[in-house]
């Protein structure tokens, strides 16, 4: 550690104010009878883990809140997991609150901000050092949880305000553009999906066309739907469209066990029912493809960009039809609510007998083409902002713990940062 900085610990860095370093409510003073559909948020640990704390709140009243009002957060406090993920850390953010309320499993710190800058400390208690800090000081009777008393005296560093500020800087920065790029690819996979909802689902262009009205369509587009409807199973369709069984157009095969201590280093995604669940060295699937959950968290459907391993609770689609998109067939998976489908066991799975039997819309080939052509640009630039952002955070997470030890300086990581960042 550089010599200008000191060690000390969590206590000597709380603001000098009643309630900087507290816990949760007592359990009786907090129940889920008390939450409402809005007012002040209430931090529990589906809120946690991200930089900030987010996602779908519970609410209480605003006297409930005051009531409890020891126990409140605002913006620029740290909120740490006493129980359950340990080793969960975020801070408040601005907005769109004013206030929130911590839960009986977590804590949360206020730091005096003439010696302590909450974001430098977010990243500390991100770094791996700090993380095994807390899995070894843990209390293992019963749940494995910690305390206030832990936390309190907990060693941490204590550089020069002004580098604590210039170390939040650079690692915001990467987290600021990580965080702009998921952001970005939630937009145009929203695009595709609302161009997909427009033709295939609604019928837009059809309607329009049957109505008299400009389908707002490049014309060699236009011309490509019809201008009327006609009577099928599933309702009024497109005249000349075709409904066929999900089992005609594709295959849902079954992925391949690969436990993750059999897992080597490598490039490749390995995919489970939630989604990505690691990498390997080897591919199971030729990418692009379909992921559909199949135990555990049946029916999702993810989409892979790349060659690809899908694991043993999962199917990957193959197409049985010479379909000339698979982002079309990605969506329209989307559209089938396979999860009703789960067969009713101890652990929930997707039936795919029964799923093969469901109905889908098939517009023609020729349309599937044009619509593959609106949307793969926007697949390819999802991509490679997926890509950029998991070269970030690898920096992000080389250059944490050496910020934080004072091994590397802000100097010399702002510098290495202005040559990867734009």
């Amino acid at each position: 550690m550089p010599s200008e900085w000191r060690k000390v610990i969590v206590a000597d860095i709380a603001a000098p104010v009643p309630n900087a370093l507290v816990g949760g409510p007592f359990g009786s003073n907090l129940v889920s009878r008390d939450y409402v559909d809005s007012g002040v948020p209430v931090i529990r640990g589906q809120n946690m883990g991200g930089r900030w704390v987010s996602g779908e709140f519970a609410f209480v009243t605003r006297a409930k809140a005051e009531s409890l009002k020891a126990n409140l957060a605002r913006p620029g406090d740290i909120v740490f997991t006493q129980r359950g993920t340990l080793g969960q850390v975020s801070l408040v953010p601005e907005q769109p609150f004013d206030c929130y309320l911590v839960s009986q499993s977590q804590m949360k710190l206020t730091v005096d901000r003439r010696i302590a800058d909450p974001l430098f400390y977010y990243y500390v208690f991100s770094s791996p050092e700090q993380q095994e800090y807390v899995r070894q000081h843990a209390i293992q009777t019963g749940v494995p949880h910690t305390n206030l008393g832990i936390l309190r005296h907990t060693p941490i560093p204590l550089p020069p305000l002004s580098e604590q500020h210039a170390i939040a800087h650079v690692l915001g920065t990467l987290d600021d553009k990580i965080e702009l790029n998921r952001r970005m690819s939630e937009t145009l996979e929203a695009m595709a999906r609302a161009l997909f909802k427009s033709w295939f689902v609604d019928f837009d262009p059809v309607r329009a066309k049957a109505e008299g009205r400009d389908p707002g369509l490049p014309p060699h587009i236009a011309d490509l739907f019809p201008d009327s409807f006609e009577a099928s199973e599933l309702g009024e369709i497109p005249r000349g469209w075709k409904v066929a069984r999900l089992g005609d157009v594709v295959e849902l095969a079954y992925g391949k066990a690969l436990k993750e201590q059999n897992r080597r280093p490598g490039t490749v995604p390995v995919y489970g029912s939630n989604g990505q669940v690691g990498w390997h060295d080897e591919r199971l699937v030729t990418g692009p493809g379909i992921v559909v959950g199949r135990k555990g968290n049946p029916g999702t459907v993810t989409w892979a960009p790349t060659d690809f391993f899908p694991i043993d609770t999962t199917f990957y689609v193959v197409p049985k039809i010479d379909c000339p998109s698979l982002h079309f067939l990605y969506f329209a998976l989307c559209e089938q609510q396979l999860a009703s489908l789960s067969a009713d066991s101890a652990v929930p799975g997707l039936n795919r007998n029964l799923a093969y039997v469901n109905p889908q819309l098939l517009p023609p080939p020729v349309l599937i083409a044009a619509f593959e052509g609106h949307v793969r640009y926007l697949f390819e630039r999802r991509h490679q902002s997926d890509e950029e952002s998991r070269t970030l955070a690898a920096l992000r997470d080389t250059l944490l713990p050496r910020l934080i030890s004072g091994e590397v300086r802000v100097k010399d990581a702002a510098r290495f940062l202005a040559e990867v960042v734009v």
